[in-house]
């Protein structure tokens, strides 16, 4: 378990928990985020990570396509969730859902902003706190794993080998300072962004902690099986 936080001492700390995903590829016929782990939606086992009480997260942003909003909230409702949190609609890419949950913090001037996928449901508390740590003294932090497998890069003349000792698989939570996370998202979107930290590379490095090979992204119907047996019967 982390260590206990005081907020008496410390930055506040924030988190945006973004799930813009529509389901193409579980082919469940409904947004990967709405499908049941463990009788209850993907999205509220991510919610309730992050209100666990050691983390002392301030505030929760949870920001959905707007078209999935009312569902949300009907899940809600049917769940009996009295986890606080605002819900905020996103924007066409991640990028723009990133933006809009940061925009809801506006009137937080200092901070740390913890960025996750909400359909990574299984991260620990020990990796979150790791991540809002190393973002209080490095500015910006990401959690990171090893890749198990050999790696090879594909060119015009066949592949070859890269050393994956070197190499880092990226996961969330991506944490920031709020000031710095402001600056990168007030610059034009580019191509070449694939999560938070990629944002944030021209401004500050990133430091990297260590990730979990459990917090997984639940993307297929496999992931989803994964997920299931590494909660076992009761979380």
């Amino acid at each position: 378990m982390p260590a206990p936080f005081s907020s008496q001492t410390a930055a506040p700390r924030y988190a945006i928990l973004v799930a813009g995903g529509t389901g193409t590829r579980m082919g469940a016929g409904m947004p990967k985020q709405f499908l049941l782990l463990r009788g209850a939606p993907v999205l509220l086992h991510t919610l309730r990570r992050f209100a666990e009480p050691g983390l002392a997260v301030a505030e929760i942003i949870v920001v959905l396509p707007a078209d999935q909003l009312a569902t949300w909230q009907a899940l809600c409702a049917e769940h009996g969730v009295d986890i606080s949190h605002r819900l905020v609609a996103g924007g066409p890419t991640r990028w723009a859902s990133v933006k809009a949950g940061l925009g809801a913090l506006a009137g937080h001037a200092q901070g740390l902003v913890a960025v996750h996928d909400g359909v990574r449901p299984l991260v620990s508390a020990a990796v979150v706190a790791r991540t809002y740590a190393a973002a209080a003294q490095h500015a910006a932090a990401a959690a990171a794993v090893a890749p198990k497998d050999s790696v090879r890069t594909l060119s015009q003349h066949g592949s070859s080998a890269l050393n994956r000792s070197r190499l880092r698989l990226m996961q969330t939570p991506q944490t920031f300072e709020i000031d710095l996370l402001r600056r990168a998202y007030a610059m034009p979107e580019l191509p070449t962004f694939t999560d938070d930290a990629s944002v944030v590379d021209d401004l500050c490095r990133v430091e990297l902690v260590e990730g979990d090979y459990r917090n997984l992204k639940i993307t297929t119907p496999e992931d989803l099986l994964v997920a299931e047996a590494l909660l076992g019967p009761l979380e």
